[in-house]
């Protein structure tokens, strides 16, 4: 027996020729000899009319016992209809029920807590279907701007036996006979890769321990890092202006309807072109002060300070040489004045903030042994990572961005645990 052909909702267009659909209840509404019911399926939603006439006796019995999230299969005839969802609309000539279920418990007047003990159900809402799709459009774009840029994709262990971020944000775990730690960042093994492909990039999930509860952070997220060697700090900035402007200009033209659906403004993101306005650190501080904030030259910027320089701005941005005290031993100091670092981090518009932390890395010996004991690391935890520096050391930078923070920003959404299908946050981990 020959396959069965399916059209997919979103392909349906007026036409003489039958098609046949499968999928989902999204909505039904009950008359006494009609039926509205709204199918999806992956690509949307398309609106069938069943009427008591114009089906047999067994499937007019089914479409009456039919419920929301039911399994199904339907046959009928697309017209033209201008108050249907894209002007279409399917008049039944058959109807299948093929898995009735029961009555599904996700509803507009439950709790977010309900929602979130239920995301294995609600991940099939139209709002989280959309997201899903931006988001597998920034993670496409980002492959493809790295591959049309000579980038090799690589596969570093998400397993390590010491820190990349800090040691108070480290889940541990059991490894055998020795405890190991979920990568906060696979930065320092794509910087060992360097010297042999020397532009290398992986997309992995990252966990930090965080115990903060904000609408910016989750505990796992994916991680989209690159690094290059013989690229400097100006260098690197202009690598991740350039992938940033290629993924927003990829999701407009392919997600124009996901960002319809979710009624998202996009003119601040068609606005958006390489290159990215520059701002030191202490130019950012003084911009704060100027605008109610009492901040030191050398504080560290936290959330609503970044939200409000993102806000005064209003355009994607570089904060670029930052105190060398917040951040870690791998950045390259300033030959100048080592109170300064080579590290920026790029900030979105509209309030979101942080997107990419990047900057060049140290690649002298002797800086780096030494500020790795100053952190309080133990030197040979990290002894294969100081090796690079003993062989064949070259300047090189890198950037760590997270596709949920970028997706958020570009969905406009609330939280960033909307980006995720299964977040995980300090009291979540089920489902």
């Amino acid at each position: 027996m020959p396959e069965q052909t399916f059209t997919r909702a979103a392909e349906v267009i007026p036409s003489e020729d039958s098609v046949t659909i499968r999928g989902w209840i999204y909505r039904i509404r009950k008359m006494k000899d009609k039926i509205f019911v709204v199918l999806r399926d992956a690509s949307g939603i398309i609106q069938c009319i069943g009427q008591e006439d114009n089906l047999n006796p067994e499937a007019w019995k089914m479409l009456n016992e039919a419920a929301i999230e039911n399994y199904i299969i339907v046959e009928g005839n697309p017209v033209e209809d201008n108050r249907a969802v894209n002007n279409v609309e399917v008049k039944l000539t058959d109807f299948k029920l093929m898995h009735k279920g029961e009555i599904f418990p996700i509803a507009k007047d439950k709790s977010k807590e309900f929602m979130l003990d239920n995301t294995h159900l609600f991940v099939r809402s139209f709002q989280s279907t959309n997201v899903w799709k931006v988001k597998a459009s920034v993670l496409r774009a980002s492959r493809e701007w790295f591959f049309e840029n000579d980038f090799y994709e690589t596969t570093p262990p998400i397993l390590t036996g010491s820190a990349c971020e800090g040691g108070s944000t480290l889940f541990s775990l059991k490894y055998f006979d020795s405890t190991a730690y979920l990568s906060q960042s696979i930065q320092l093994y794509l910087e060992a890769l360097i010297y042999s492909l020397e532009k290398v990039y992986a997309i992995t999930p990252s966990f930090r321990a965080e115990k903060m509860r904000t609408k910016r952070h989750v505990n796992e997220f994916w991680h989209i890092e690159g690094e290059e060697a013989f690229v400097d700090f100006e260098g690197n900035m202009k690598i991740q202006e350039d992938m940033v402007a290629y993924i927003v200009q990829y999701v407009l033209e392919h997600n124009e309807k996901e960002f319809r659906e979710l009624k998202r403004d996009t003119s601040v993101l068609e606005s958006i072109k390489a290159p990215f306005k520059k701002v030191s650190y202490k130019e950012a501080i003084d911009t704060l002060n100027e605008n109610g904030f009492d901040l030191q030259w050398d504080d560290d910027m936290k959330t609503e300070e970044e939200r409000a320089l993102s806000n005064i701005i209003g355009e994607p941005f570089f904060v670029r040489d930052y105190p060398s005290k917040h951040k870690p031993f791998y950045v390259k100091l300033h030959e100048d004045d080592p109170k300064w670092c080579y590290s920026a981090d790029l900030m979105a518009p509209e309030g979101f903030g942080e997107l990419i932390t990047g900057g060049q890395r140290e690649d002298v010996l002797d800086t780096l042994v030494r500020r790795i004991q100053e952190e309080g690391w133990e030197i040979e935890d990290y002894s294969w990572y100081v090796d690079l520096r003993k062989y064949g050391s070259v300047p090189h930078s890198g950037f760590g961005l997270g596709a949920e923070r970028l997706t958020w920003w570009l969905c406009g959404l609330d939280t960033i645990q909307e980006t995720l299908p299964f977040p995980r946050t300090r009291n979540r981990v089920y489902p």
